[in-house]
């Protein structure tokens, strides 16, 4: 009994951290956006996690952690209500209810930003309420209910791709589906900056995610008598560090400036990155792959935004899509056990970049289905004239910074 009440409250507590962790989405989103979106960046954060808790709970946990049905998807305990032995959890159900809400959330909350500043604030919520009802628990059940995937032996101990990737693949969908902001790109392509309002702000949501990712990793035990929350809290810290470290080193070769933005994103990346792998890597393992991603980061921004011309305000793209599936792949290299890097053979690395795959299909597909069907019932988009006066007053009759005079920020096309 002791060792259950350890375990519950260590899973709550972590529970609680990966909540703050919604306010730290929120406020890189709107740091890195333009103030007269500023609340309806913090409206949609906020209703994504509501809407997104009751349909979990009724709906996305039973999918995701129910008796596999052919491995790919759950079919029991809808409302959280019957049997989960199969579980066999060492927790009560509600607590592990808790802790995968909180997972769910994270998912949904990604595209909001990669959509930012021209989304009609009703089709955010439709798409929120798909992805966390079915989108992400169908993927979650393959890898950690008991499906396909994790048969085959797939490593994904936080969720790199099941969380990150398919939040990242989504926010692609989604943003090429919209199209780019109004003066984003010159008539022949060619981006053009639209600095966010409040780097300070930024910077504040990076710390407070780095912190919160602290619980998202080491939670994910779902116990806190297993001494391995020490070894996780450190790799992640690690590779944030390395990405961070990276990311301005590579910026400032690149650039001639170290960017503040894109350090702030490394950060982030080599979060994403070692999500996969935080429990089976070495803490040299966990540096080398975080300072990966702080450079992959940079590349991808660039990909996403001059080779595809995908506009994605903060990159969450690049951090959690692109950023995801890599630190998925490195497993296959740095684990200790079983990884290439390790006379492990190349076997776990196959199994990973099936999983990489797999998930990015049938996110990308679902994404595209359900993208396509709100904008044909309801329209993604808002009107030019809504997005210019900014979505604030637009969407919510109101203004986040009332007793301020902002300049416009719209570029000029040439």
């Amino acid at each position: 009994m002791t060792e259950m009440a350890i375990d519950t409250i260590w899973v709550l507590l972590a529970a609680f951290l990966v909540f703050i962790m919604q306010l730290g989405f929120a406020m890189v989103e709107s740091g890195f956006t333009r103030a007269k979106n500023a609340g309806n960046i913090i409206m949609k954060n906020v209703m994504d996690f509501a809407c997104g808790s009751l349909l979990y709970w009724s709906v996305g946990f039973a999918l995701m952690f129910g008796v596999s049905r052919s491995g790919f998807i759950g079919g029991n305990g809808f409302f959280a209500l019957g049997e989960f032995a199969h579980l066999d959890l060492n927790i009560p159900v509600p607590a592990f209810l808790l802790f995968q809400t909180m997972f769910a959330a994270t998912a949904a909350t990604i595209v909001s930003g990669a959509m930012a500043e021209r989304t009609k604030f009703v089709s955010y919520l439709l798409y929120s309420v798909v992805i966390t009802a079915v989108i992400y628990p169908v993927v979650g059940h393959w890898g950690w209910g008991g499906g396909w995937l994790e048969e085959l032996g797939f490593v994904d101990f936080a969720g790199s791709t099941i969380v990150h990737s398919v939040g990242g693949w989504a926010a692609l969908v989604g943003a090429a589906i919209l199209g780019p902001r109004l003066g984003k790109f010159t008539s022949d392509k060619k981006p053009n900056a639209i600095p966010g309002h409040s780097i300070t702000l930024g910077a504040m949501g990076v710390f407070i995610l780095w912190f919160g990712w602290f619980g998202f990793n080491a939670g994910s035990t779902i116990a806190g008598m297993d001494l391995s929350i020490a070894h996780i809290v450190v790799t992640t810290n690690l590779a944030a560090a390395g990405g961070a470290v990276l990311a301005m080193a590579f910026s400032w070769i690149r650039y001639g400036k170290p960017d503040v933005s894109l350090t702030l994103n490394g950060a982030l990346a080599g979060l994403v990155g070692i999500t996969a792998g935080t429990a089976d890597v070495d803490f040299m393992g966990a540096a080398l792959i975080g300072a990966g991603a702080g450079v992959l980061i940079i590349l991808a921004v660039e990909f996403i935004e001059k080779v595809l011309h995908v506009d994605d305000p903060v990159g969450a793209v690049a951090v959690h899509g692109v950023c995801g599936a890599y630190g998925t792949v490195m497993v296959g290299f740095f684990a200790t056990d079983g990884g290439l890097f390790y006379g492990g053979g190349a076997a776990l690395l196959s199994v990973q970049a099936i999983g990489v795959l797999a998930v990015a299909a049938w996110t990308m597909t679902t994404a595209f289905i359900l993208f396509k069907a709100i904008n044909a019932v309801v329209g993604l988009r808002v009107s030019a004239a809504e997005e210019e006066e900014g979505l604030d007053v637009g969407e919510h009759g109101m203004e986040a910074y009332a007793d301020f005079v902002a300049k416009s920020s719209v570029p000029q096309v040439h």
